[in-house]
């Protein structure tokens, strides 16, 4: 009886210990995810700003989603690189798609 219960007890360790070891790498996996998207995003930001289209808050928001990164808040973190790098994507073809806008003539700037 006294061995089933050693044998059972063992049993439930085991699974235990690889259940966590499977979560910490699961996690690792998900920060290196989010942490490509940070990466991309900070990529877009950069594009766009190159031709003047970068967007007010793009910057702000990568920033953010890099604090959640650390927190260990990988959704969030996630969904908030993804939304920066939209606006990386946008403010860089809306430089190119305003390049060669041509103003009406009433409007002077010098």
């Amino acid at each position: 009886m006294h061995k089933r219960k050693v044998l059972k007890f063992s049993l439930l360790a085991g699974i235990l210990c690889s259940s966590m070891t499977t979560l910490a790498l699961a996690d690792e996996a998900s920060a290196a995810k989010v942490q490509k998207l940070i990466d991309a995003a900070d990529a877009a930001r950069k594009q766009a700003a190159e031709v003047g289209g970068e967007w007010r808050d793009t910057g702000k928001m990568i920033k953010k989603a890099k604090g959640l990164l650390e927190k260990g808040d990988f959704v969030a973190a996630a969904k908030l690189a993804n939304k920066a790098a939209k606006q990386g994507h946008l403010g860089y073809e809306q430089a190119m798609s305003q390049k060669e806008l041509k103003l009406p003539s009433y409007l002077h700037y010098e």
